[in-house]
């Protein structure tokens, strides 16, 4: 009985430390408030707010509850091994197990520990270096992201697109909802380099394009990170592209550029002018605090400008069709021979060793 006393007191104490390192308890607090809001008579008069709440409820409560029902168990198997009665002595050894194995699994997300990584994702992607070949690579990547996302059931709405003149895209917003998107994604932020055979030249050379991909975590309240209007110019234009008469007829398109670090947000997706502002802050706001976040930064007027172009030296990872097939990335040294097959949305073995070398970096 002291050798499963001993085991016992190993799981509680790394459970503990778990629920520490994931702020569960703050987590727990947060969820049990936003229920009992959820109960007030008024709660659904805000339609929108309240869809908001109720998903942020889904989400805590995939977060919160395995560990907290994990702590309980071991907390109940703690007082029965302290009976030291033979008879119960194979029962716990099974619970013991069951425990172990609970905890193996949820140790998963301790990878999503960061301050954001639950939240929803931001995803662009801007065509660089390469003409209509990297607008075609900015294509092939919107593809694989979207089959990814697919994959994973994330839910993918297209919030602005900007095609090519020839082929492809010049870039593409998209924002990605689902348990734990951004901590899955955010790996992905930088240049992706591809090589091959191009489709746009007679020649058929060896062509090098280049494209760029952002990850933020969508931050969609405001409170959560103040930005002062006198630091905004707002610029509001006609729609172009597909949307429908009232979007082509009307000036429902707007353009936010934020002063102090020249990031320019434009957004003309949604029918109406109010719709396109409101998304627009939600990306800048998501911009502003991923950029926070890189440059330690504890006020916004002391950030930089984001610099980084979508051209040579600057990439994480490389994908290459000719003359061999390999995609390998720059920072976690994995690779594959499989292109084909990361082209078309198996980007798992990628992102875990992403987030494997980066495993309690931020802790």
């Amino acid at each position: 009985m002291d050798d499963l006393q001993k085991k016992i007191a190993q799981l509680r104490s790394s459970v503990a430390e778990a629920i520490e390192r994931m702020q569960i308890l703050s987590l727990a607090a947060e969820l049990e408030q936003l229920q009992a809001d959820s109960q007030l008579p008024e709660f659904w008069n805000d339609n929108l707010k309240a869809q908001d709440v109720m998903r942020r409820i889904s989400k805590l409560q995939i977060r919160v509850a395995p560990w907290l029902e994990l702590e309980k168990e071991l907390s109940e198997a703690k007082e029965l091994a302290d009976l030291s009665d033979p008879a119960l002595t194979a029962d716990l050894h099974t619970q013991i197990e069951a425990s172990e194995q609970k905890l193996n699994t949820l140790k998963e997300d301790l990878k999503f520990a960061g301050e954001y990584d639950d939240m929803d994702a931001i995803l662009s992607i801007f065509a660089g270096a390469g003409g209509t070949d990297a607008q075609d690579w900015a294509q092939m990547l919107l593809r694989m992201y979207v089959r990814f996302c697919e994959s994973q059931g994330f839910e993918v709405k297209t919030i602005d697109e900007s095609s090519g003149e020839e082929a492809g895209i010049k870039s593409v917003t998209l924002e990605v909802s689902g348990p734990f998107v951004f901590g899955k994604l955010k790996g992905e932020h930088g240049v992706h380099r591809l090589v091959r055979l191009s489709p746009f030249n007679s020649d058929n050379l060896r062509q090098t394009s280049f494209a760029k991909v952002e990850i933020l975590p969508k931050v969609d309240k405001p409170d959560a990170l103040e930005i002062d209007e006198k630091d905004l110019k707002i610029d509001v234009y006609r729609a172009g592209g597909h949307g429908g008469q009232s979007v082509n007829t009307t000036d429902s398109a707007v353009r936010i550029t934020h002063l102090p670090t020249n990031i320019v947000v434009s957004i003309q997706n949604e029918r109406s002018q109010l719709q396109n502002k409101e998304t627009a802050m939600t990306i800048l706001r998501s911009k502003l605090i991923q950029l926070q976040t890189e440059q330690h930064a504890e006020r916004i007027a002391d950030l930089k400008g984001p610099n980084e172009q979508a051209a040579w030296g600057n990439q994480i990872r490389s994908y290459v069709l000719h003359p061999y097939k390999q995609v390998k990335d720059l920072r976690t040294r994995h690779e594959t021979s499989d292109a084909e097959g990361v082209l078309d949305g198996n980007l798992e073995p990628f992102i875990n060793a992403y987030l494997e070398t980066t495993l309690g970096e931020n802790h």
